[in-house]
C-alpha cells in the first residue's frame, strides 16, 4: 500500500498540473489581461484560483462564493465523533485575498456562456475569458417523499459543511441516552463514496462513549460500498450490538424512500420504518444548482473532457470537482485538487497559445474508523478511451486491508492530518488547529 505524505501531497495534488504551469514562460498573456471567473470557494475552486495565481500574479483571478467563511465537509465526520472542534475545521478566504485574488462574496445567479457573462445576485454582472465552474453538490429532493430544505433543518443531512454539520452535532449531544439514531445513505454516485460509512463509525463512537444505551440504524440504498471489509472489521470490533446495518438486497430495497419529520418516521422501499430519535438523511445528489440553470449537465452531472475538464457543453468553460463526470474518479476533496492543478495548467497554456497537455490525476480517500485508526483508498487516473468514449481509467489502486496492523493504521491516521493540515494551508493560506484524540 502506497504511503502518502505532505511531501508527496504537494508533488502530486495538481498532477503535472502545477508543474507545468511554473515550466511554462512567464510574460505571456498577449494584449490585455485576462479575467478568469472561478464560481465556487471548495477545494476545487479555491485550488484553480491559488494555482493561476502561482503561475501569473498579473492574471485577474475572480473567485465569487456565497460564503464568507468555508467549513469543509471532508473531516466534519471527525467533529462528530469528538476529534476536532467546528472551529477547527471551518475557513475564511483572507489568506486567499492577500494571495491578489479577488473574492467576491455573493451568489451566482446567472451564467451566459454565449456572451461570457456571470450574473451576480448583489453585484455588478463579470465578464471573462475563461470560467470555472466548482459548485459541488445540491440534492434531489424530490426522491424522498416528505423530505425538503425545511424537513433537513429537522432531519439533517449535514453532507454540505457549515450550519448542517453543526446541527446533527447539536442533535446528538441532545440525543436521549437509549434513543434510536436512524441514518440514510443514498445510492451513487454521491459526494466521497466511504463518507457515510466513517460516518457511522464516528457517530458510533460518540454513542460508545456518550450515549451507551443508544443505538444506530443504517438504510443503504446500495448493495456494497467503498471499504466495506475494513468498515465491517471495525463495526465487529468497536462497535457491536451498537449499529445495524441494512444493505439492499435481491429481496429488499433498503433505500429510503419517505420520512415524516414531525413524527421521526423513517420508511425504506422494503416497507420497514422506524421511529427515529434523531435521523440523519443523506440524499441522492445531483451537481449544483447553477451548472443545471447554464446548461452545463447532462442529466445530473456535468460532463467533461478528460483531459483537461473542458465543459462539453460550452467552450472556455471548466467544470471540475464533485459537479463533473469523472468515472471511478470519486467525488472527493483530494480529486477536486488534483482536478484543479490540470485545469490551472490548462488554462495557462491555452491563454499563452502554448501546447495543452493531457493531465494525470490522483485521489485518496481516509476514513476514521475508531481512535488512532484510519483506513485509505486511492490510485492514479489516466485519460483513455474505450468504444469511441473518452473516460478516466484507474492506475495502480491501492486499499487499506482488514487485517492492517495497529501501528500502520496509527500511521495512516496520522498522514491523514497532516493531509488535512497541508490542503488548508493550500486553499486557505491558514495553518488549522490539530485533531484531538481519545476524547
Amino acid at each position: 500500500m502506497t504511503d502518502i505524505t505532505r511531501r508527496d501531497f504537494n508533488r502530486v495534488a495538481g498532477a503535472a498540473g502545477l508543474a507545468a504551469i511554473l515550466e511554462l514562460p512567464r510574460p505571456a498573456l498577449a494584449a490585455g489581461v485576462a479575467r478568469v471567473v472561478i464560481v465556487g470557494g471548495g477545494p476545487g475552486g479555491a485550488g484553480v484560483a491559488n494555482r493561476l495565481k502561482t503561475a501569473d500574479a498579473n492574471l485577474d483571478v475572480v473567485l465569487v462564493e456565497p460564503k464568507e467563511r468555508y467549513t469543509t465537509c471532508f473531516y466534519s465526520n471527525l467533529y462528530l465523533g469528538g476529534f476536532r472542534t467546528f472551529k477547527s475545521i471551518t475557513h475564511d478566504y483572507e489568506g486567499v485575498k492577500r494571495r491578489g485574488i479577488n473574492v467576491i462574496t455573493d451568489a451566482v445567479t446567472g451564467i451566459d456562456t454565449a456572451a461570457k457573462k456571470v450574473t451576480l445576485a448583489k453585484g455588478q454582472p463579470l465578464t471573462y475569458d475563461r470560467l470555472v465552474v466548482a459548485p459541488g453538490i445540491d440534492f434531489k429532493w424530490d426522491a424522498i417523499e416528505g423530505y425538503s430544505p425545511e424537513g433537513a433543518k429537522i432531519m439533517p443531512h449535514a453532507w454540505q459543511g457549515g450550519a448542517q454539520t453543526w446541527l446533527l452535532k447539536e442533535k446528538l449531544l441532545a440525543l436521549p441516552d437509549g434513543g434510536l439514531v436512524v441514518m440514510s445513505i443514498p445510492p451513487n454516485p454521491y459526494r466521497c463514496p466511504p463518507g457515510p460509512y466513517e460516518r457511522a463509525c464516528m457517530i458510533a463512537h460518540f454513542l460508545k462513549t456518550k450515549k451507551p444505551k443508544a443505538k444506530l440504524v443504517i438504510f443503504d440504498a446500495k448493495k456494497t460500498y467503498s471499504k466495506q471489509a475494513v468498515f465491517e472489521e471495525a463495526f465487529d470490533e468497536y462497535y457491536k450490538g451498537i449499529v445495524e446495518i441494512n444493505l439492499t438486497n435481491e429481496i429488499d430495497d433498503f433505500a429510503v424512500v419517505k420520512v415524516d419529520a414531525k413524527t421521526g418516521v423513517v420508511t425504506t422501499k422494503a416497507g420497514r420504518s422506524e421511529r427515529a430519535a434523531l435521523a440523519n438523511i443523506i440524499p441522492p445528489q445531483k451537481a449544483g444548482a447553477i451548472a443545471a440553470s447554464s446548461g452545463l449537465t447532462d442529466g445530473d452531472w456535468c460532463p467533461v473532457d478528460p483531459a483537461n475538464f473542458t465543459s462539453a457543453k460550452a467552450k472556455d468553460v471548466y467544470v471540475l470537482g464533485d459537479a463533473a463526470i469523472a468515472n471511478d474518479m470519486p467525488k472527493s476533496a483530494y480529486s477536486a485538487l488534483s482536478q484543479a492543478g490540470v485545469v490551472a495548467a490548462d488554462i495557462i497554456a491555452d491563454l499563452r497559445g502554448k501546447p495543452r497537455e493531457t493531465g494525470r490525476y490522483r485521489n485518496t480517500c481516509w476514513s476514521m474508523v475508531a481512535p488512532d485508526n484510519s483506513a485509505k483508498i486511492g490510485g492514479d487516473y489516466v485519460p483513455a478511451t474505450k468504444d469511441g468514449k473518452h473516460y478516466l481509467e484507474v492506475k495502480e489502486p491501492f486499499i487499506s486491508k482488514p487485517d492492517d496492523s495497529a501501528d500502520l493504521r496509527r500511521q495512516v491516521f496520522q498522514e491523514s492530518a497532516d493531509w488535512y493540515q497541508t490542503i488548508c494551508e493550500d486553499l486557505f493560506g491558514e495553518t488549522p488547529l490539530p485533531n484531538f484524540r481519545n476524547p
